[in-house]
């Protein structure tokens, strides 16, 4: 049996702010769908994000009829101080899992899914052809949906970017989680200028055929300025699509929740990133990378030549 690992402690805990504001309250499910989701995913023996992150949506998504997978299993090769997926050593790959997730967007009948993975650094590639084969599939199956992947950042192996990149997703999102200072307390092995050069890699081993996307959690420490720089950061390496949230601690062994950012705030941020250039920006104290990712509608010109060169292959 695999030993599991917690993330390592990097931040005084009595930072911590315990009573949440009202306006993180989340009503438990009681919509059918809901339950028929949760039941699908089960039959199909598939993994979430929306429930090993334990993301506070889940119920809201999950009514829909909408989640968002998580590939190459459930053991993380990391340990990050916000995230709530175990660390320990990874599984085989699922050959199979490609065709069921595709029959899950199929059943589900998707317009959009997000595809997001546990960091393989165990592996050579880091699962970045793991990605590709689940792409090609969901396509296959799934005609004319639009297809958004949130990857690790591959150790930065060019090699690896690539064979993501060539099945040919419409979305690329990479998140860089918090502000430069920030980055050694919160993630585990990533940094900062790594992340960014990755997202800017994406869109030029492309060909400029990829939305590039990333994220930012509020509430570990960050100044106001320390945000900013993070967005002119981003946009320096080519994002358009920008998401804030509020960051919640999974367990009182995760980092401490050092502020709880107002929601009004997050409406001048989401002013702030537009007047900055982001073509999309989603920020609200529940906004998670993937949260009704299929509402922003990304370039859909870039979109539609995608789709038609992927008619091609």
């Amino acid at each position: 049996m695999s030993k599991c690992h917690g993330p390592k402690m990097n931040m005084d805990p009595s930072l911590h702010v315990e009573r949440k504001p009202d306006w993180l309250k989340v009503r438990l499910p009681n919509d059918p769908g809901f339950w028929s989701t949760k039941s699908l995913i089960t039959d199909l023996n598939l993994v979430t994000v929306c429930e090993e992150a334990n993301c506070p949506n889940r119920w809201e998504c999950w009514s829909q009829g909408t989640a968002t997978f998580m590939i190459a299993g459930e053991k993380c090769t990391r340990a990050c101080g916000f995230c709530a997926v175990k660390t320990a050593r990874p599984d085989a790959l699922d050959a199979d899992e490609p065709q069921r997730v595709a029959e899950a967007c199929k059943r589900l009948k998707l317009k959009h899914v997000v595809i997001t993975a546990v960091c393989r650094d165990d592996l050579r590639d880091g699962g970045a052809e793991h990605f590709k084969l689940v792409v090609e599939a969901i396509r296959t199956a799934n005609p004319g949906i639009i297809i958004e992947i949130l990857t690790p950042d591959f150790n930065d192996r060019d090699f690896a970017l690539q064979l993501c990149l060539d099945g040919m997703p419409h979305v690329f999102n990479h998140n860089l989680e918090t502000v430069e200072r920030l980055t050694p307390l919160v993630r585990s092995r990533a940094k900062y200028q790594r992340s960014l050069t990755v997202l800017k890699k994406a869109l030029a081993f492309a060909e400029g055929k990829v939305v590039t996307k990333s994220g930012l959690m509020l509430g570990l420490g960050e100044t106001e300025e320390e945000l900013f720089q993070a967005m002119d950061d981003l946009l320096a390496h080519d994002v358009s699509v920008l998401t804030l949230g509020q960051y919640m601690r999974p367990t009182p062994r995760h980092l401490p929740v050092v502020e709880y950012i107002k929601p009004e705030k997050f409406d001048e941020y989401k002013r702030v990133a537009i007047e900055k250039g982001f073509r999309h920006c989603a920020s609200g104290p529940l906004v998670r990378s993937s949260y009704l990712a299929a509402d922003f509608q990304p370039e859909l010109d870039l979109i539609k030549e995608i789709e038609a060169k992927a008619a091609l292959v």
